[in-house]
C-alpha cells in the first residue's frame, strides 16, 4: 500500500472487550480503517476464539480463525473481577475513543463497564454493543451464536428446494453482518462526536442483522399477509424468484442463471419449449418444468461451452466455482483480496516467524487498498507497553 493513503480512523483508540466473532471482527474493521485497537482478554485462556478452531486448523498455538479476526491489534490481559485490574482498565477507558463489547445483556453492567458507567468515566466515549437478540424480549438471554440466530430468523427456510429441510447459510453470516453494522454505527458516532462533542452508544444484534438481511421478504410479508415461503424445485436458488433463477448441472460442474427472459434463453440454448413461453406468470406456474428442461439440456456440455454462448449475448450467468477453483482463478488473483501477516514465534520469540495469508479489508480508500502485516497479538503481549504508554499501574506481566 502506498504511503500516500491517510486511513480515515488514524488516531482513534479502540478497546476491544469482545470475543469470537462479531465483536472482534467489528474491531478489526476499525483497525483496517486506521484505528489503534487494544484487545483486552482474561489472563486465563483469553478469547475463546483462540481455541475454537474453524475447520480444526491452528497455527502457532492459536486457531487460524483467531489470527484472521484479530489481526492488526495490540493485546493486553485483565481480570475484570479483580479490583486492581478493573481500575487499570478504567484508566484506559478514560483515555480511549471507542469500546467494543459483545457480552450477553447484563454482563458489562455487573462489571461496571456498561455504556452509562463508561460515559461517566469518559463523556466522549463511543460505545459499540453487539448481542444475540437485543436487550429485551423472550430471547434476550439465549446463547448469541450464528446458527441459532439464523434459525430464529427463519433464514434457513429460504435456501434449498421444497423437498429439503432447513438449509442454513454455510458461513457465519449473522456474525459478519453484525460486525459491519457495529463498525458502521461506531464510525457514524465518531463523526457526530467531531461535530457536536457528544459520544454515544451504537447497538445491534445477530437477530437484527438477520432481519435486516431479509428486508425484501419482511417488507412484502408485512404489507401482504398472504405471502408465504414456498421454495421451488431442485435447482431453484431463491424462494421468491421465478425460473430460471437457480443453479444447473453441466457435464463438468454447475452454472448459475439469474433473472433472464425465458424465450431468449430458449433461443440461445436451442430449447424450443422455452422459446414459446412469453407469459411472465408461466415462470412461476411452470417453474419446476422449466428448471427440468434447463437442467437436462445444460448437462450435455461443459460449463465453459455454455458461458461462451451466454456471455456473448449478455445473459446474466456465472460458473459455480468450488473453493479450489476460486483460489486458483485469475479473477481471484486480480482482485488482490489477500494479504500476509507475520508473527514471531509465540514460544521463543526469536524462532522462525509465522507468515499467514488472510483477507484484507474489502474497502479501498482514495484508490488504495487498506492492508497491514500486523498479526493477532499473543495473549498479554502488550501488557507492559500499554502500561507505560498510558501511565497505568501494572498488575500483570507480559512481553512488550
Amino acid at each position: 500500500m502506498s504511503s500516500e493513503v491517510i486511513k480515515p480512523l488514524s488516531g482513534i483508540t479502540v478497546l476491544d472487550f469482545s470475543q469470537f466473532l462479531a465483536g472482534p471482527v467489528a474491531a478489526m474493521r476499525l483497525a483496517d480503517l486506521g484505528a489503534r485497537v487494544i484487545k483486552i482478554e482474561r489472563p486465563q485462556g483469553g478469547d475463546i476464539g483462540r481455541t475454537l478452531a474453524f475447520a480444526g486448523r491452528s497455527a502457532d498455538g492459536e486457531t487460524i480463525s483467531f489470527h484472521a479476526m484479530n489481526r492488526n491489534k495490540d493485546g493486553i490481559t485483565a481480570d475484570l473481577k479483580n479490583s486492581e485490574d478493573l481500575a487499570r482498565v478504567k484508566e484506559l477507558v478514560r483515555k480511549a475513543d471507542v469500546i467494543i463489547q459483545n457480552f450477553r445483556p447484563g454482563v458489562m453492567e455487573r462489571i461496571g463497564l456498561d455504556y452509562e458507567s463508561a460515559r461517566e468515566l469518559n463523556p466522549r466515549i463511543v460505545y459499540g454493543s453487539a448481542s444475540g437478540y437485543g436487550d429485551t424480549g423472550p430471547w434476550k438471554d439465549r446463547p448469541g451464536q450464528d446458527l441459532l440466530a439464523q434459525s430464529l430468523s427463519g433464514l434457513p427456510w429460504l435456501s434449498g428446494s421444497r423437498s429439503d429441510g432447513p438449509v442454513p447459510v454455510g458461513v457465519s453470516i449473522a456474525d459478519h453482518l453484525t460486525s459491519c453494522h457495529i463498525a458502521q454505527g461506531v464510525t457514524a458516532l465518531l463523526l457526530r462526536r467531531e461535530r457536536t462533542g457528544l459520544g454515544g452508544h451504537a447497538q445491534t444484534s445477530l437477530l437484527e442483522s438477520m432481519l435486516d438481511l431479509q428486508f425484501e421478504l419482511l417488507s412484502t410479508r408485512l404489507n401482504d399477509p398472504t405471502i408465504q415461503v414456498t421454495r421451488g424445485g431442485a435447482h431453484s436458488a431463491h424462494a421468491f424468484l421465478a425460473a430460471p433463477y437457480g443453479t444447473y448441472p453441466t457435464s463438468d460442474g454447475y452454472i448459475a442463471l439469474a433473472m433472464n427472459p425465458l424465450a431468449k434463453l430458449g433461443a440461445l440454448l436451442e430449447i424450443p419449449a422455452l422459446t414459446e413461453i412469453d407469459d411472465p406468470q408461466d415462470a412461476w406456474d411452470r417453474q419446476e418444468e422449466i428448471e427440468a428442461l434447463l437442467a437436462a439440456h445444460l448437462a450435455i456440455a461443459d460449463t465453459q461451452h455454455w458461458l461462451d454462448i451466454l456471455d456473448t449475448a449478455d445473459v446474466w450467468c456465472a460458473p459455480v466455482l468450488t473453493l479450489e477453483e476460486l483460489v486458483g482463478h485469475e479473477g481471484f488473483a486480480a482482485i488482490d483480496m489477500m494479504q500476509q501477516v507475520v508473527r514471531k514465534s509465540a514460544h521463543t520469540g526469536d524462532g522462525e516467524p509465522l507468515t499467514l495469508a488472510t483477507t484484507r479489508s474489502p474497502i479501498r480508500v482514495d484508490g488504495h487498498i487498506l492492508s497491514s502485516d500486523k498479526p493477532a497479538p499473543k495473549l498479554g503481549q502488550h501488557n507492559a507497553a500499554v502500561d507505560i504508554e498510558f501511565a497505568l499501574r501494572s498488575t500483570t506481566g507480559g512481553a512488550a
